[in-house]
């Protein structure tokens, strides 16, 4: 008998710690975690804003167009403050090649930049994937005596229930300090394959 009490007892105090390690648990407060992983969460908007262009430009015509990409997978992923959009728009400008942005003022190019982002809200578009052809498919040429780099992308786009896929050819000239700028890009055809 004593055998048998001596087991209850040993039992009913295994189960009185397993039940106050589970109380101890569920009862803690969790709030300072939640607090902590909101202030380290950082948006793609704030990674982008944040990205000093000015000192760690991308050193390949593949590296300009993949930022560009970023930026502009950004302006229609959600709703940004005028603040935000300025921002993403001025990083964009950086990547721009110095003919080109004669040819777009500052101010004009931002109101360009809204207007386009109301036409895609309104159509409720988004950029689903992006892509940038593999390095070996770079072509750089030689024109009218300055170094010009081709990178071709893909894009695949959702408005409403359609899927869109399309593909960009840009042409991008190196400037004066060795840096590859988007001086044009246009639609060109393409084969999906050549991306995955």
């Amino acid at each position: 008998m004593k055998n048998v009490l001596r087991w209850i007892v040993i039992g009913a105090i295994l189960a009185a710690l397993v039940l106050g390690y589970y109380w101890y648990l569920s009862n803690l407060d969790h709030s300072n975690d939640n607090e902590s992983s909101k202030e380290t969460k950082v948006e793609e908007v704030d990674r982008i804003l944040n990205k000093d262009l000015d000192a760690a430009y991308p050193e390949t015509p593949r590296g300009v167009v993949k930022w560009y990409n970023r930026i502009i997978t950004e302006y229609y992923a959600r709703e940004h403050s005028d603040s935000e959009i300025t921002g993403l728009a001025n990083q964009t400008r950086k990547l721009l090649d110095e003919e080109l942005l004669e040819k777009n003022p500052e101010d004009a190019y931002l109101a360009s930049v809204k207007a386009d982002i109301a036409s895609w809200n309104d159509r409720k578009a988004k950029i689903v994937t992006t892509e940038v052809c593999s390095s070996n498919n770079v072509r750089y040429e030689t024109v009218n005596g300055y170094e010009c780099a081709y990178v071709t992308a893909y894009y695949c786009t959702k408005e409403n229930v359609d899927i869109v896929q399309s593909y960009q050819e840009f042409c991008l000239r190196k400037d004066k300090d060795g840096k590859w700028k988007i001086l044009t890009w246009r639609l060109t055809t393409g084969d999906e394959s050549d991306y995955i």
